[in-house]
């Protein structure tokens, strides 16, 4: 049973900056792709940023220059550096990992108040 784990959500004033861990049951690299995903209150979730293939990443627009993912392989984590965050950014964030099924983190709150 493969378990995510996210940390460090919290509240936050707008510009202010969060880091987000989410720390793996397993090797991050067993996995396909890797990412973070928010979904925010009547709103679907969404895909935030992401490992795609190796190295290569992708992000959301509304996040590009603000947001930036990183890993651990040794830590079997995976991080997302907020900064210069805005009151859109409240949501649940998400880990998210796919290998033959997909896996979620239970989610962490992040709220930015303006």
């Amino acid at each position: 049973q493969v378990q995510l784990v996210e940390s460090g959500g919290g509240l936050v004033q707008a510009g202010g900056s969060l880091r987000l861990s989410c720390a793996a049951s397993r090797s991050i690299f067993s996995f396909n792709t890797m990412g973070w995903y928010r979904q925010a209150p009547g709103k679907e979730r969404e895909l935030v940023a992401g490992f795609i293939s190796g190295d290569r990443t992708n992000y959301a627009d509304s996040v590009k220059g603000r947001f930036t993912i990183s890993r651990d392989s040794a830590k079997n984590t995976v991080y997302l550096q907020m900064n210069n965050l805005k009151p859109e950014d409240t949501a649940v964030y998400y880990c998210n990992a796919r290998a033959l099924y997909t896996y979620w983190g239970q989610g962490t709150q992040v709220t930015v108040s303006s």
